[in-house]
This record gives C-alpha cells, sequence and structure tokens, in this order.
C-alpha cells in the first residue's frame, strides 16, 4: 500500500492555532466521507511557518485534493 503526505501551509504570526484547528476539520472531513485516515496532525516548521497533514492511501488522496485543496504532497517509503 502506497501512503502520501498531504501538507496543508501556515505562515505568520499565531499559525500554531491554525494549524492545529485545521487538523481538526481534516479529521472532520475523513470521518464524514468514511476515508481510513492513516495520520494526521500539526508540526512546528520554525515559529513563523506551520503545517497541518494527514497520511492517506494512494487511491483517496484524489478526492481529498479536491475537496481540501493541500499545497504539498510527497509519497511517504
Amino acid at each position: 500500500m502506497q501512503k502520501i503526505k498531504l501538507i496543508w501551509d501556515f505562515r505568520g504570526t499565531n499559525t500554531l492555532q491554525m494549524a492545529t484547528h485545521y487538523n481538526k476539520h481534516i479529521k472532520e472531513f475523513f470521518e464524514s466521507k468514511n476515508i481510513d485516515l492513516i495520520d494526521s496532525g500539526h508540526e512546528i516548521i520554525n515559529e513563523s511557518h506551520h503545517i497541518s497533514f494527514a497520511i492517506v492511501k494512494k487511491e483517496d488522496v484524489n478526492l481529498v485534493k479536491q475537496v481540501l485543496k493541500p499545497q504539498r504532497a510527497f509519497l511517504l517509503k
């Protein structure tokens, strides 16, 4: 099974709260669409750059991309 990490970037001051809150919406979306969410969360890149992420199966990427519009994605090994 190939896994893809989808990333949403938040840049600026106080974006940790935004990234944390967006992660809640990611989880709600996956639950409402009954899509398998392998992992999700948020990370601190530096004091003015935070991300939310979701790790999904490759076959679910297109649906998630259409609705949630992540800025980046990459294949996990």
